[in-house]
């Protein structure tokens, strides 16, 4: 049975079923993993899983009673303080003699590559390094590596670093197996042979790519981040280690939480969320509400390591619910301007949970009463209460809040072709109502 992304009639499937899971397949459940704190709750002084089931009860009181089949996707996943140091057992069971490294400057400098290089040698293991990867993975560069690998007779790739030296790998992994361009690879389950074993290393809490279906290269041609989304990009190892945290700049911590809450709250408002997919969101949403400010404030360990939890949640959530018309505008924009990902969330994302309100207030509301701790008057009014609260949280920290501070007056005569570009970016698909150019040019006036 296919994907139901892989063609243009899920729209049609999918508009009268606003809970349908589009994702036939057989139903799957993920393994319930010990929890590596029990006090998580405690820790994160958000709402609990009472409330958050609560909502979730709330939400399935207004539905038919009927579920779909759905899909679960996830990777192994290794989570923990020092879990970096099982990287090298995790090679060897997926094969590893001769692995590709994929990395930047960045994880160099701080000593984690060197700190893996180390760890993989313990086991006998050699490795091809390749530190081609840039903020925004460029098309040049994702082949480029490809060719690396096949030179070299690797096997296992290994990334470690944020979201472009993960998407990297992706890429590599992609044309290593299946040829061609990487932008032929464009748009949903266009990947049809089976990729090299993966096994992912994340040091950012937030871009989810170490458990996630999606790869985002940027075409440098057309100047625009492409979306591939593929169940076979889905790694066979996550390695999620909250020690690497500490490594990280506020800004960068910044960026990454927010990309992740973008994540969980498009995730909850897919027209293809499922109940797999629906705590996760929720869950990722309270805690990090709950524990950004203190982390930015203290660089508590503790705080990291819940916002590492959220990112795994989201990264669940949004891999197998999809995205929406806020990243598909994010990848537009982000493309073009080469901009970092996680700067430009603060902006669109309320502007955007406003214009789907419209479309499902309701499940608005289910996250305006996560923000708020309480209902506020009707849905619309909790839901609207909730977006005015998010704004609160945003300035609160040292971030750009409108889309002025980002481009030049002088390149604002973009924005009209960089919307009909997002348009066609898959995560429109899954708003709950695609998002036409002109509503989205009118977004970008609106947080201009």
């Amino acid at each position: 049975m296919k994907n139901a992304l892989d063609s243009a009639g899920c729209e049609e499937r999918c508009k009268n079923r606003p809970r349908s899971h589009c994702f036939p397949g057989k139903s799957v459940v993920p393994e319930t993993q010990a929890n590596p704190r029990p006090d998580n709750s405690r820790l994160s002084n958000g709402l609990g899983f009472a409330s958050l089931f609560n909502i979730i009860d709330r939400a399935y009181s207004r539905g038919t009673g009927f579920m779909d089949i759905t899909k679960f996707a996830i990777p192994e996943i290794i989570f923990g303080r020092g879990s970096l140091n099982y990287a090298g057992q995790c090679a060897l069971r997926l094969g590893a003699k001769k692995v590709f490294l994929v990395s930047d400057e960045g994880i160099e400098e701080v000593g984690w590559l060197q700190r893996l290089m180390d760890v993989l040698e313990k086991e006998g293991i050699k490795w091809v390094y390749y530190p081609g990867v840039t903020s925004n993975p460029r098309d040049f560069q994702v082949e480029q590596g490809a060719q690396l690998y096949s030179k070299n007779g690797t096997d296992v790739i290994i990334a470690i670093g944020g979201g472009s030296a993960m998407d990297t790998a992706k890429g590599i992994a992609i044309i290593a197996s299946n040829g061609g361009r990487i932008r032929d690879y464009e748009g949903a389950n266009r990947v049809q042979r089976p990729l090299p074993p993966m096994m992912l290393i994340t040091t950012t809490a937030g871009s989810g790519s170490d458990i996630s279906q999606f790869c985002i290269i940027t075409d440098m041609k057309r100047g625009v981040k492409m979306s591939i989304i593929t169940r076979t990009l889905v790694p066979n190892i996550s390695i999620v280690d909250p020690l690497i945290l500490r490594t990280k700049t506020e800004s960068l911590i910044i960026q990454s939480a927010v990309d992740a809450l973008a994540h969980a709250i498009e995730a909850y408002m897919s027209r293809i969320a499922s109940p797999f997919t629906e705590i996760h969101s929720l869950r990722a949403i309270d805690l990090i509400l709950a524990n950004l400010q203190r982390a930015v404030a203290t660089r508590s360990l503790d705080s990291l390591e819940q916002l590492s939890i959220a990112s795994v949640s989201a990264s669940m959530a949004f891999s197998n619910a999809g995205l929406g018309a806020e990243h598909a505008l994010a990848h537009a924009l982000g493309g073009h301007f080469d901009m970092r990902h996680g700067i430009v969330h603060p902006i669109l994302l309320t502007s955007v949970m406003r214009f789907n309100m419209g479309i499902n207030p309701q499940r608005m509301a289910d996250i305006g009463r996560l923000i708020l701790k309480r209902q506020v008057g009707s849905d619309e009014d909790t839901a609207l209460a909730g977006i005015e609260k998010l704004e609160e949280f945003f300035a609160s920290f040292d971030v750009a809040l409108r889309l002025s501070q980002l481009i030049p007056e002088s390149e604002r005569h973009h924005l009209e072709p960089l919307c009909k570009m997002a348009v066609h970016d898959a995560c429109n698909l899954t708003n709950p109502r695609p998002a036409t150019w002109e509503e989205f040019y009118r977004i970008c006036e609106e947080v201009w």
